[in-house]
């Protein structure tokens, strides 16, 4: 019998954090998916369906080619692997990436999938899990923002994706999938490459070019995956992106932030958003795990920091409540000595919210100082929000208009049309 004491405990973790609803399962009849494997996980599977462990290496390198670097979407697209290695292939495997289950597109540009997933556990009932993935198009780069997990582990009280069940974790291949069904939906494979502006008029090149680990999820308490699925995106044999253009955003677990560098050697962001203790326990109720000293001095010691890798800090505005002039005097003493940029994120409000976004006047004014004592604090320009794909919006909407959605479709109102006129 549980003693009032470990109750009370239970209690207070479970407003901390959240555990997983589902624990992925092998699924008897289904050919799983060779797409965002890493090399050595690609290797394995063609050596247990029967590839010389001699020919294993080469075998493994030809498919990677074409799954990572070509975009392939099909055995019979492998040019250089022979007809009956391909069946062979064909027979074990698939080259399936998510599915869209619907897309929108911003004013501004920015586009949002909704991704269904394989089914991973028998009670997803042939139906898998579905998460948000956004690509944000500028001027010179295109930044994709990925989900690390279903829902999310924790409970931070401005975000609403903190109000959603944790349902599961998603594997390394499921994180590399967002950006391989990104590349698929704006032709960004070698060969068919666009502008990069979306008016069509910028210069011919990769439209992705930068990845962020800020969609749904806690990444560092999924953190295995994270790793490894940074491996396949930055692999120059591949998907090809630079290891500094990755960045992997955390609320503060403050234990996996010196691997975080160490084995994937990504940039760093923290979800701060406050400046004292007392204030951070409500906001990111983590705090109360990890104090803001601990962080900051996990932060201190991350691997490779340096003024060429300045950690990012994530400052929401949220007016009268952490916006004040003391409160952007009191960031930068705690900041001294840190290289480091504040990325100051205007309040996205939600349904339901008890916060509400700081003025203009003072953001900027809160900028001003930061600015002043010598840190680059833009203010990050709301993306997407007529779509619900802005920071700390991800999921949450979908999940509401998702039933009426489908009720339209079954009766030949598409899902593009239903979102579209969403915000009239």
């Amino acid at each position: 019998m549980a003693t009032p004491s470990l109750d009370s405990a239970r209690a207070a973790d479970a407003a901390i954090e959240k555990a997983p609803d589902l624990l992925p399962e092998a699924l008897p009849g289904r050919r799983p998916s060779l797409v965002g494997l890493t090399r050595d996980a690609l290797k394995a599977q063609l050596v247990g369906m029967g590839v010389p462990e001699r020919e294993s290496r080469m075998r493994a390198g030809q498919v990677w080619h074409w799954v990572n670097f070509r975009g392939a979407s099909d055995f019979a697209e492998m040019t250089n692997v022979g007809k009956a290695l391909k069946a062979q292939l064909a027979e074990h495997f698939t080259l399936e990436r998510p599915e869209v289950a619907s897309r929108q597109v911003s004013r501004d540009g920015t586009r949002k999938w909704l991704l269904r997933m394989a089914p991973t556990n028998r009670q997803e009932h042939n139906r898998g899990a579905e998460i948000e993935c956004v690509y944000i198009p500028g001027p010179d780069r295109g930044t994709l923002c990925v989900s690390s997990q279903v829902g999310c582990t924790l409970t931070c009280s401005f975000c609403h994706t903190g109000t959603q069940r944790l349902v599961r974790n998603l594997s390394a291949a499921e994180i590399v999938q967002q950006l391989v069904t990104a590349r698929d939906e704006l032709g960004d494979w070698p060969g068919q490459m666009p502008s990069r502006d979306a008016g069509g008029s910028g210069e011919v090149g990769r439209l992705v070019t930068n990845i962020v680990f800020m969609g749904m999820g806690e990444p560092l308490y999924n953190l295995d995956a994270v790793v490894d699925a940074v491996g396949v995106m930055s692999d120059q044999e591949g998907l090809g992106l630079s290891r500094r253009r990755i960045t992997v955003s955390t609320s503060g677990v403050v234990p996996q932030i010196p691997r975080l560098g160490e084995q994937a050697n990504a940039m760093l962001a923290i979800s701060l958003h406050a400046v004292r203790d007392d204030l951070r326990d409500e906001l990111v109720p983590l705090n109360r795990k990890y104090p803001i000293a601990e962080l900051l001095a996990a932060c201190r010691a991350y691997p490779g920091l340096s003024n060429a890798r300045r950690i990012t800090f994530e400052y929401v505005m949220l007016k009268s409540v952490n916006d004040s002039d003391a409160d952007a005097r009191e960031l930068v003493r705690l900041l001294k000595g840190i290289p480091a940029k504040i990325n100051l994120i205007p309040f996205n409000p939600w349904p339901g919210s008890r916060y509400e976004c700081s003025d203009w006047d003072r953001i900027e004014r809160f900028s001003e100082i930061v600015f002043n004592a010598g840190y680059a604090s833009p203010v990050r320009t709301p993306r997407g929000r007529d779509i619900l794909a802005a920071c700390g919006q991800l999921k949450s909407e979908t999940e509401k208009l998702r039933a009426r959605a489908r009720l339209m479709q079954e009766e030949g109102i598409g899902v593009e049309s239903f979102y579209a006129g969403a915000d009239d």
